[in-house]
């Protein structure tokens, strides 16, 4: 990422910064973004939150990554299962997750991440939904994620059942080729609104500047609500090198969480969780 390349970024992010403002005066005629609480963390409000990812593959592995992680500064932990040893098997998740919540009690997201989408492992449907109902019932996490491209009455039926038991939901699209066009992000993300999620999620590969500054101008279309349909907390990022910069301006996006790696990054692009935090409270300061 070059310094000219940044240089531009941040221009044209500043432009666009300055037109959001005028733009959610203007057009958002009194609709609010609904904000999302889980335990004493508000999504939606204020700066975005410093999500680590977990991609531990024994369960000493991810206990001993989660009290590194309570030594640094962060909001809350991506529980990446499809990393996990014993991904296909329910108790032991369970399992797991009890043990987690001895030592850590910020909130929890629980994400099996297919092959389709960048995950470790491929699983069938039917088992994907059985152990994310699962998780649901246990109430020992506090956001699961799933992803759009499944049926849309399991997602529905999904989503009923996860609010039943105070779980928020984030749906989400991980596109590791390519970066579509600004409107078919737009359509994803509205998509998963309509669904009934909590939260939307989507990153994007970008092939070039031009994909990066696409993605940006889709969140920010969304954080100016300039589509009314647009009324909850989002997540738009783009991947690897490129797409850096969107990681750490998430403020600037519209963005409510922020990836940041401990160790071993989950995606490729994300920074460490301490670089991250003094890039956003530089920006936010400034």
């Amino acid at each position: 990422m070059t310094q000219a390349y940044c240089i531009g970024i941040f221009m044209v992010m500043t432009e666009m910064a300055l037109e959001t403002t005028a733009a959610m005066r203007i057009n958002n005629k009194g609709v609010r973004m609904k904000a999302v609480r889980v335990r004493d963390l508000v999504l939606g409000t204020g700066v975005p939150k410093i999500c680590v990812p977990l991609a531990g593959t024994t369960k000493n592995k991810i206990l001993n990554e989660i009290k590194e992680l309570n030594k640094t500064e962060h909001d809350l932990i991506e529980l990446r299962i499809d990393f996990f040893e014993h991904y296909s098997h329910v108790n032991s998740i369970i399992e797991l997750l009890k043990e987690i919540r001895k030592i850590y009690f910020k909130p929890i997201i629980f994400t099996f991440r297919t092959k389709n989408e960048g995950g470790m492992n491929f699983i069938d449907e039917d088992e994907y939904f059985k152990i994310n109902n699962y998780v649901a019932e246990s109430e020992l996490v506090d956001l699961i994620d799933i992803e759009l491209f499944k049926p849309e009455n399991k997602i529905t039926e999904f989503i009923e059942a996860a609010h039943k038991n105070n779980i928020r939901v984030i749906l989400s699209n991980h596109d590791f080729y390519k970066t579509p066009d600004k409107e078919e992000i737009l359509n994803r993300m509205l998509r998963m609104q309509l669904l009934g999620t909590d939260i939307s999620k989507i990153a994007v590969m970008p092939k070039s500047e031009n994909d990066v500054l696409t993605l940006l101008s889709a969140g920010l279309e969304m954080k100016q609500m300039k589509n009314l349909k647009a009324d909850r907390p989002f997540i738009a990022l783009s991947m690897g090198s490129l797409g850096t910069i969107t990681r750490a301006a998430s403020e600037f996006l519209g963005s409510c969480i922020t990836y940041a790696s401990l160790n071993n990054n989950s995606a490729p692009g994300q920074l460490s969780v301490d670089d991250t935090r003094e890039i956003m409270r530089i920006l936010h300061n400034n």
